[in-house]
């Protein structure tokens, strides 16, 4: 496995981030994750807007958009699958044992791990953690990931492989990893960007491919909801059989299908929607 860290490729053994580098003292970085099919990446010039956006929420230099371009491609040709997550994390760099910065700048690095299809349905449960639509990392994709880590950890013990979060006011927002919709009474709803969900990049192609209703929803709407589904990067569109202990019989249903049909075909048309 070749890794780009910092400028070239390396070799994984001896691809090394300093142990004062603050994405790792403090979780003071930011990523995102690419689909790789046969070697060519999927919405790269979205994800790296997004990875743009993040960094000014945490204050961090812009990313050199053409240098993680580079590094992707480098990364792709050394390492190739049929079927790759490609993630590109950037981080604070060097700095002190607190939450104060260095002046090293930034550390950018860019790894390839093969994945395969994701099944057609999957069963979610929610969780009594909330995420803080107002926090100052609200819709950043932040390398501070340990809630998420702890809620899928749950998930996972219960049969399922993912959880659903509400905000603090109750409504429905977001997956650990994933963005939610649901069916009521034939229409479709996923919540806003205000919920403090985060502005996914499946989630954004579906809502402009399918005409989505953007709608504050309380998370109880998944008791009643006729059909539920995520996206995600590597999920697309995937249809929920199981909300906690409640089955959704014939999943997927029939506007689920509908919305799985439409981003095939036009994710296959252009890989850089």
């Amino acid at each position: 496995m070749r890794i780009w860290l910092d400028g070239a490729l390396r070799d994984a053994d001896s691809a090394r981030v300093s142990v004062f580098d603050h994405g790792l003292t403090v979780g003071d970085g930011i990523f995102e994750t690419v689909k790789a099919v046969d070697g060519r990446t999927f919405a790269l010039t979205r994800h790296l807007d997004r990875l743009t956006r993040s960094a000014r929420s945490l204050g961090l230099p812009d990313p050199d958009h053409d240098e993680v371009r580079r590094a992707c491609e480098a990364v792709l040709d050394a390492n190739p699958m049929p079927l790759g997550r490609l993630r590109i994390t950037y981080t604070g760099g060097h700095g002190p044992l607190g939450s104060d910065r260095g002046e090293h700048g930034p550390t950018l690095l860019v790894a390839l791990g093969e994945t395969t299809r994701r099944p057609d349905s999957t069963a979610v449960i929610t969780v009594p953690w909330t995420r803080n639509e107002r926090g100052a990392l609200a819709g950043v994709k932040s390398t501070s990931y340990a809630e998420n880590v702890v809620a899928l950890a749950r998930a996972h013990e219960q049969g399922a492989s993912e959880a659903l979060f509400a905000n603090t006011v109750g409504q429905l927002c977001e997956g650990t990893g994933s963005n939610v919709f649901v069916v009521l009474d034939g229409e479709l709803h996923t919540p806003p960007l205000a919920s403090g969900c985060l502005a996914g990049i499946t989630r954004a192609l579906t809502v402009e491919w399918t005409g989505v209703k953007e709608t504050d929803l309380p998370l109880d709407v998944l008791e009643r909801a006729e059909e539920v589904f995520l996206t995600s990067t590597l999920r697309d569109v995937q249809a929920v059989h199981r909300v906690d202990g409640r089955e959704l019989p014939g999943t997927p249903g029939p506007v689920t299908a509908k919305a799985m049909r439409i981003f095939e075909e036009r994710s296959r048309q252009d890989l850089n929607p």
